[in-house]
Formats: structure tokens, sequence, C-alpha cells
């Protein structure tokens, strides 16, 4: 057998060597990938047909010369009262007979492309022997029927009209060798199997075979591309983790070579602002850096936007309508905001309005500071209400719109936003500064805070960290209007620097049980991060670091 081993850098010059050495006709066995490139086995095509010689002489074995033709004869002829034994002894022969006459025979038809490739030919291997198998079955269930319970049909008829010829074909492909004495009976059989032949080209069994074999391709290569498809998943799935943890401990790695850096992580996660946030700042130090706190600071203030060099809210006078989640104190803002405008331009300028009539008595706490005031609070339900009410105080300088709190998940947010679309009316979002960060976050989504004239800052007094509503507000460049620290009317109402409200982000006072080691950053960072709203932001607060 003349087989031999090329080896090229790419499949098409291995293939072309195969085609200079053993020629157009070659048999190529398998391909895979080498150190050297790609490596080809093939085999000369008179190796091949060495192949087919051998299988054809190894399926047509000799009988042995010492059993008697005429009892063999007898033993494949059915009797009147064996109808059972010859079905039996005729399926045999058919199974034992056509892979030997079809195997090989096709295989050398196949193969008689030089590019044929190793995987086609295993697969067309695996599915002759497939249908062989079928046959087998197929044979093995018909035999074990009586023939009585078989129901007539063609090829129930075509059957029975030779039932010697299915062992007769059996018999003379299997070219016993026969004594000279019971030549005649040997002839006899092959004059049977002679008239009949027309019956069995091609055989009853291999008609079946062909029925059912269409739809066993299609169903594998369905199988096939599930399975490729969910192996891809699986590789994109340890592709996308192993990048990650790599990407984290690349990043672990940085931070011990750096103790800088290292300080500087965990001092801002103490802060509570997000690890995004962080592992942008600390790629962006560089090494001259000697206080990076002070560095920190820096980039965020000038990140961080604040309306302390702009005129106040109740200067600039207009329309503004209060909105923000439940309790975070729009109504008490919205009474500090009043008495800071009245005190200075008086009450005969001032407008007050509520929305809030979905809870009980919950506009008589604004109506309770606009006695105070002595300015007058108007109910809206609805948005004709409302229209007819702000072309009522359009004369004056400022009116303030005191709505109802509603959680940020709640449905009728959108229609409160709505109900405000009004183009004179800018919405200031009031937001709990005590919240959790990733509470805030939802709150900016839902109430859609890129739509609003800035943010005021609320419960500072009850906050612990700052570091989570500075982050937020950062990532989504909100500007702070001003702030709330208490429930004084108008004492507790200020408007912080980006500076200040920096440098009191940088001081928490966090109990010791919250606070983390250097060893347990490695939890934050080593844990997969995503591209999250607001990376943008990160992007450019690196520009400006």
């Amino acid at each position: 057998m003349n087989v031999k081993r090329f080896t090229a850098r790419t499949s098409r010059e291995a293939l072309a060597l195969v085609r200079q050495a053993l020629g157009e006709d070659a048999v190529v066995l398998s391909t895979k990938p080498s150190g050297d490139g790609v490596e080809v086995v093939a085999m000369a095509p008179e190796s091949m047909a060495q192949i087919e010689r051998m299988a054809t002489s190894a399926a047509t074995p000799a009988a042995p010369a010492t059993a008697p033709a005429s009892s063999r004869a007898a033993a494949t002829r059915p009797g009147p009262g064996r109808p059972g034994v010859a079905r039996t002894q005729s399926a045999r022969g058919d199974a034992v007979a056509a892979p030997a006459a079809e195997s090989v025979e096709d295989d050398i038809e196949q193969l008689s492309m030089s590019t044929l490739s190793f995987q086609d030919y295993v697969r067309d291997r695996m599915l002759k022997r497939r249908q062989v198998a079928l046959q087998a079955e197929s044979v093995a269930a018909r035999a074990a029927v009586p023939v009585a319970e078989v129901p007539a049909g063609p090829l129930a008829a075509r059957m029975a009209e030779a039932p010697a010829a299915r062992p007769a074909v059996a018999m003379k492909r299997a070219q016993p060798v026969v004594q000279p004495g019971h030549a005649p009976v040997l002839g006899t059989l092959h004059s049977e199997s002679a008239a009949h032949v027309s019956l069995h080209e091609p055989p009853v069994l291999r008609e079946e075979v062909i029925v059912r074999t269409p739809a066993a391709p299609a169903a594998e290569a369905i199988v096939a591309r599930r399975d490729q498809q969910d192996m891809m998943n699986e590789l994109r799935s340890m592709k996308g983790m192993i990048e990650e943890r790599f990407g984290a401990l690349a990043f672990m790695e940085k931070l011990q070579r750096q103790p800088a850096q290292a300080r500087l992580t965990q001092k801002l996660i103490d802060c509570g602002f997000s690890p995004a946030l962080i592992r942008k700042l600390a790629e962006g130090m560089g090494p001259d850096v000697t206080d990076e706190m002070a560095w920190a600071a820096s980039v965020l203030e000038r990140n961080l936007l604040s309306a302390d060099r702009e005129p106040p809210l109740e200067d600039q006078g207009g329309v503004y309508a209060l909105v923000g989640a439940t309790g975070v104190g729009k109504t008490t803002t919205t009474a500090k905001l009043a008495a800071a405008f009245a005190t200075r331009y008086g009450a005969s300028h001032l407008g007050l309005i509520t929305l809030d009539a979905y809870r009980v008595g919950a506009h008589e706490q604004l109506r309770a500071y606009g006695r105070i005031l002595g300015v007058p609070v108007h109910t809206a339900h609805d948005r004709a209400s409302l229209e007819d009410l702000l072309d009522l105080l359009s004369g004056k300088k400022m009116v303030l719109i005191d709505t109802a709190g509603m959680a940020q998940r709640d449905t009728r947010t959108r229609e409160l936003l709505d109900m405000l679309g009004h183009r004179s009316i800018h919405k200031l979002l009031v937001v709990n500064s005590a919240a959790q960060g990733e509470t805030i976050e939802d709150v900016l989504l839902s109430y859609r805070a890129n739509t609003c004239r800035g943010v005021v800052l609320s419960k500072m007094d009850e906050a612990v960290k700052l570091g989570p509503a500075l982050d937020a507000l950062i990532r989504h460049k909100l500007t702070v209007l001003g702030v709330a620290n208490g429930q004084r009317v108008p004492e507790d109402w200020h408007r912080l620097s980006s500076n200040a409200l920096i440098h009191r982000a940088l001081r928490p006072t966090i109990a010791t049980a919250y606070r983390m080691d250097a060893s347990e950053v490695n939890l934050i960072f080593a844990a997969p991060h995503h591209q999250s709203h607001g990376m943008a932001s990160h992007a450019a607060l690196m520009e400006h670091a």
C-alpha cells in the first residue's frame, strides 16, 4: 500500500505536492495542521485498486468442499412447508451481498476526484453503513413475521412470485466450490435465478431504503448545525470570560506595581464611586503624580457641572416643575425656592401650582407654606387645567409647580412627564443624595434627566456617601442647580460649587464593617465589567485629566 505524507505551508501547496507525486487520481486520506503548516496524507490510485480486490475477495468466501451442494440447494429452495426458513436465508444472503457489491465500487467512483476531503469520505462511509444497518433491521423484521400476516402489496406480490430467486442470487454471489457430482443441482439454481433476475434489479430492500434516506441527511445536517452553533456560543462565552479575567488580572497587577494607583482605588471605593469610573481614573494617572487624591479631586471637579457661577433660579425667573421619586423632598424644595424668591422680589410676582392630587391631603403642605408667604396655591388635575393656570399666571416672574411623588418604575411616571410637556415648563429633577448609586441611575433614566434643566440634590444631611450621586451626575453630564441639607425653609437651600461638592464626597465617614482593605479590592475588579451607560462620559473625563 503506497501511503505518503506531505507537508506544506498551505493546503493548496500540499495538494499540488500530492498531484505531483501520486498523480491526478490520488486519494487524500486526511488533512490536519502541523508545526510547519498543513500535513496531508494521500494514497496512490493503485493502492485503492488493491484495497478493492482485497475487499471483494473477503466479501465472497469459498464454501467448504465437503458440504453437498444438493443439501445447500434444498436448504435455500423454499418448500411447501418451510416458507419462513426460505425468507430468512434469502434475507441474510441479500444483507451480506449488498454491501460487498456496493461499498468499494461506490467509494472508487466517489474518490476519483483528487480534491475530495477526508471528512467527506468518512461521512459517506458512515451514511452507507447506516443504510446497511437499516437494511438488516428491515430484513430481520420481515423475516420474523409469518408470510400469512404480511399484507398484500406490490412488494409482497413480487416476493411471492419468485420465493427462490433471492436465495439463488445470494448463492450465485457467494460462488461456492461444488463437488462434480452435484453440478446439475447448482445449474438448476442458476437457471432459476436467471429467470427472475429482472425482479431483483434493484432489490426490494434497496427500494425501501431509497424511500427513507432523503430525510436522514437533512436531519443530520440540522443536528450538525445545531451542535456547531452551540459550540460557537460556548467558544464566544469562553473567549469573553477569558478576556474579562485577563483584563482584571492585568489591572490588579498594574495596581501592585504602582502603589499610588492602589491607594487611589481603595479610597475611591470607600467614597462610593463606581468601579468603572475608578478604573478610568487609575488608568489615566501618570507615574509623576505625587498626591493621588489631589489629582483625582481636580479631575472630578473639572468634570462635575455646577451652576454656582450662573445667576440663581430666583433671579432668572421662569416656570419650573419639580419632579422626582417619592419622598425625595420636592414639596419642601419648592417652598425653599418660593421663600428665596419672595424674600427678594415679593410674593406678588410668585405663582404656585400643585399637581399632587393622587394622595389625600398631599397639597395641604404646600398650601400651608403659601399661607405663610401670602401666595395662593392652585391645583391642576390634568394637562388642560395646567395650561389654563399657566395662561392665568403668565404675568408672574416665577411660577413653581409641585408634582406628585412617583416611584421611578411607576407606569404613571410617563403620563406625568407628558403632562409637563408644555414648552414654557423647565423640569428640575430632585435626587436623594443618600440613595444607592444603582437607584440614582434608575431615577435618572426613568425621569429622562437629559431633558431636565438640571438636578437638585436633597437630603445631603442624611447622606453618608456623596460619591454615588456625583458619579451618576458626572457620567450623565447633568448640572447641579442647588442642594438641600435640612428641613428649614429657606435656610437649608444652598448653591455649592463643584469644588465643595467633590471635597465633601472625598471625606466619607463610613463604619469599619463596610470598609474594604487592599486585599478585598480584588473582589470588585475581578468581577466581569461591561460597557454601561455613561462610558462615553468616562472617555471624555480622561480627556480632561
